[in-house]
């Protein structure tokens, strides 16, 4: 079974992965990375810029409407994403469990729903 993994945090994607300092980050998701994708239960993921950064779109009576930022104002925001393939819940949540970022923010694990 396919499931989502949203990587939520206050802080954790604040530093520019431009930026020197990104190097020092002490939050390093590589192992994670790597374990998932040898045992084949990371499919696709990827980390977001921040929510200012965000483009809102709404359709009202036909009209496109958009707002620059996020569409409420957190202060837990998602920082990435994961899509894993696991057997069950179990193993989704012991996943989700290793992943760096559950010690420090939050991994909301989410099934897809089945075609």
């Amino acid at each position: 079974m396919k499931y989502m993994l949203l990587i939520c945090g206050e802080d954790i994607a604040e530093t520019d992965p431009s930026s020197p300092a990104y190097d020092d980050e002490p939050l390093d998701v590589a192992p994670w990375v790597a374990e998932m994708g040898a045992r084949g239960i990371r499919l696709a993921g990827e980390r977001l810029r921040p929510p200012a950064d965000a483009t809102t779109v709404r359709v009202r009576d036909g009209d496109v409407l958009t707002t620059d930022g996020p569409y409420a104002e957190t202060k837990e925001w998602m920082a990435g994403f994961d899509i894993i393939e696991c057997d069950n819940l179990d193993e989704a949540i012991e996943v989700a469990a290793k992943h760096p970022v559950a010690a420090h923010g939050m991994i909301e694990v989410r099934p897809f729903w089945p075609l």
